[in-house]
């Protein structure tokens, strides 16, 4: 199959809908509103995902993202002092780990969606 993509965009779920609109917005991404209950986050025109106002424990506690960041040291500490692990009760920052293949840290958001921010040798 030959095709251009142009995009990916994942759809994750939100526990609590307007506190992870809220999140997102603190994290740096953009919103734009699609529906009452959907809205799409974007980094780049390219770089986005949807949130949903739904909540499946099972999907929600099984999804991991992961974002390709230019220098996760530089990502880490302006991550932290953000604070949102201190203005959000389930926010948890998890510090940088060095693999063979690069380096990440984490971060799930107020529904528990776990995110990798890492950046490949």
């Amino acid at each position: 199959m030959k095709h251009v993509a142009k995009s990916i965009r994942a759809f994750i779920g939100a526990k609590n809908f307007d506190e992870s609109r809220a999140f997102y917005k603190e994290l740096g991404f953009e919103e734009s509103v699609i529906a009452h209950n959907m809205s799409l986050f974007r980094v780049t025109d390219t770089l986005a995902f949807y949130l949903q106002k739904a909540y499946v424990r099972d999907w929600v506690d099984n999804t991991m993202l992961f974002l390709e960041v230019d220098d996760v040291d530089r990502y880490w500490k302006e991550l932290t002092e953000l604070g949102l692990d201190e203005k959000y009760e389930k926010v948890k920052l998890t510090p940088i780990r060095v693999e063979s293949w690069g380096k990440e840290c984490f971060l799930h958001d107020p529904s528990g969606i776990l995110w990798h921010f890492g950046q490949f040798n």
